[in-house]
């Protein structure tokens, strides 16, 4: 059955009651597993989760079973245009000589400072295009660049969430923020009039080097009249902050899309269900369907290159899931307060960018919105 777009646990909780209860169902991630456990099967021993590419992505339970398995993804990170930074290598004395040797944020901000003292050489005009900050137009920084902060704070705790952020790698938000905006095509004064449209126009037309985005970015890109960058060129760096151990840390990759098994319907149901979803991820006809059909990156080993998307995008992606060595950087967002609360911060970066307040001022911002957005959640229940 098909639930109305926003209403699907609304509906999931109408129709779990039935005597015809659905036996594939989805959840979407951590927090929702809490609200779904009585209902989701241990898949750790299909075949279906053997085939995920990288293992963590998985919902698991404090028991080390796996609950969730996550069925299409995105990812997102820096995303370059290899053919400046090649350009930039070949200049005498530049700080790298490959991106293989860019894998922290103290090389990372060598190589950009410097490719920014450089900029006429290598003919842009600033390394990262604009940070749209527009009401509305800041969701990169508020959403996506938070996580990042927020995953290694969680990851530090072991917790999935939290009614009270400290927020202790504001610092290195703060690198990497001040990264983007002091080495831009435009002044930081001036980012409040930029939009992300803007910004994804400055890197296809090459007057920038590098953007923050995602896997979905190759379209806005590709679709920018004049644009001057290859599909060959469109490559994906990790987000760098300066956090201990980030040379393995991998893209910001997730979803909200888990597959789950009612662990209360008839073995049958069970098994029947998830050999369909196994036959859909596995077979030719099924994933022909998943991948130009449905559009999606599917997170399993099982499909060959000529069967995974063409979006050169896409194609980081799963070689940053598919490469062992390095760890995804989960997404919890989800577990933000509210919209106010991002609202909320993009308006202190605004402010921060032009002058008007302090980093120590986003800071206390942050973590008193979210103290507080998180208390008004409780006393709505």
């Amino acid at each position: 059955m098909t639930a109305a777009s926003g209403t699907y646990e609304q509906t999931l909780m109408s129709e779990i009651a039935n005597a015809e209860a659905p036996t594939l169902f989805q959840i979407n991630g951590p927090i929702g597993y809490q609200n779904w456990k009585d209902y989701c099967a241990d898949l750790k021993d299909t075949d279906l989760y053997s085939w995920l590419l990288d293992k963590s992505l998985a919902v698991t339970g404090e028991d080390g079973g796996v609950y969730g398995i996550p069925y299409v993804v995105e990812g997102y990170g820096i995303i370059y245009n290899n053919a400046i930074m090649e350009k930039y290598f070949a200049l005498d004395g530049a700080k790298a000589v490959s991106m293989d040797e860019i894998n922290n944020f103290d090389t990372l901000k060598a190589v950009v400072e410097d490719m920014q003292a450089r900029k006429d050489e290598l003919g842009i005009e600033g390394v990262f295009a604009s940070t749209s900050l527009t009401p509305g137009e800041d969701w990169r920084w508020q959403t996506h660049l938070a996580n990042i902060p927020v995953y290694y704070e969680y990851k530090d705790k072991g917790i999935t969430d939290t009614d009270n952020l400290e927020f202790t790698y504001s610092d290195n938000y703060k690198n990497i923020f001040d990264l983007y905006i002091n080495n831009s095509c435009t002044a930081p004064g001036l980012l409040g009039s930029k939009s992300v449209d803007d910004s994804m126009a400055e890197f296809a037309l090459g007057k920038a080097a590098m953007v923050q985005n995602g896997n979905w970015a190759w379209g806005q890109i590709s679709g920018v009249e004049g644009n001057v960058v290859n599909a060959e060129d469109v490559k994906f760096l990790p987000i760098y902050t300066g956090v201990a151990g980030e040379e393995s840390q991998g893209l910001c990759t997730g979803t909200e899309n888990f597959f789950s098994i009612n662990s209360q319907a008839s073995a049958e149901d069970q098994a029947a269900s998830i050999a369909f979803v196994e036959w859909l991820f596995n077979s030719d006809e099924g994933k022909a369907a998943v991948t130009n059909d449905l559009g999606f990156i599917a997170p399993f080993d099982t499909f060959a290159d000529d069967e995974k998307p063409t979006d050169p995008l896409a194609q980081e992606v799963i070689r940053y899931m598919a490469d062992t060595s390095k760890t995804s950087v989960s997404w919890n967002f989800t577990s933000f307060p509210s919209q106010q609360f991002k609202d909320d911060f993009g308006a202190a970066l605004l402010e921060y960018t032009s002058g008007s307040i302090t980093w120590d001022d986003v800071k206390n911002l942050v973590v008193e919105r979210w103290a507080a957005e998180k208390a008004a959640l409780k006393e709505a229940e």
